[in-house]
């Protein structure tokens, strides 16, 4: 029998692992949500009907040379097309670490994310520098909040 829950995305590209802790702490937050399915990829493995399946999603990318991961860029390549107009008032957060500002990978996600006509649901999360233990707590109430909106069709 198929699941009949609803499905956030949480994609993500890490090179350094910094990005990969911080996924893996959103994604354990929004695991809280019984009646929510977790679909947690890597952004080269995710797909257009990853996208297509989901309520909701978030985006976590760190910031390299004042851009996003080339691999989020990727999978917003890869996908647009087929998922833009099926996918309009989506809702989705994005969350960036960064070396400098990570203002500059967060103006970008933003722009896509408007080419396909998504909502921002919560407040986007930017972390400089290494992750203390604090962020990390946050980013897994901002996943369990998503995923929490997204059950109860706040979102």
């Amino acid at each position: 029998m198929e699941s009949k829950r609803k499905k956030l995305l949480v994609i993500y590209h890490s090179q350094g692992g910094t990005m990969k802790i911080m996924a893996d702490r959103f994604a354990k937050g929004a695991s809280r949500e019984e009646d929510i399915e977790v679909v947690y990829k890597n952004a080269a493995d995710a797909d257009v009907d990853d996208l297509l399946e989901c309520s909701g999603i978030a985006i976590g990318s760190p910031e390299y040379f004042g851009t996003m991961a080339g691999m989020i860029k990727d999978f917003f390549d890869r996908t647009y097309e087929a998922a833009k107009d099926k996918t309009i008032g989506l809702p989705f957060v994005v969350f960036v670490c960064a070396g400098n500002d990570g203002r500059g990978a967060l103006a970008q996600i933003e722009r896509l994310a408007t080419a396909y006509k998504w909502k921002q649901v919560q407040e986007h999360r930017r972390i400089v520098g290494h992750p203390a233990e604090q962020d990390l707590l946050d980013l897994e109430e901002l996943g369990q909040t998503l995923a929490a909106g997204i059950d109860f069709g706040i979102f």
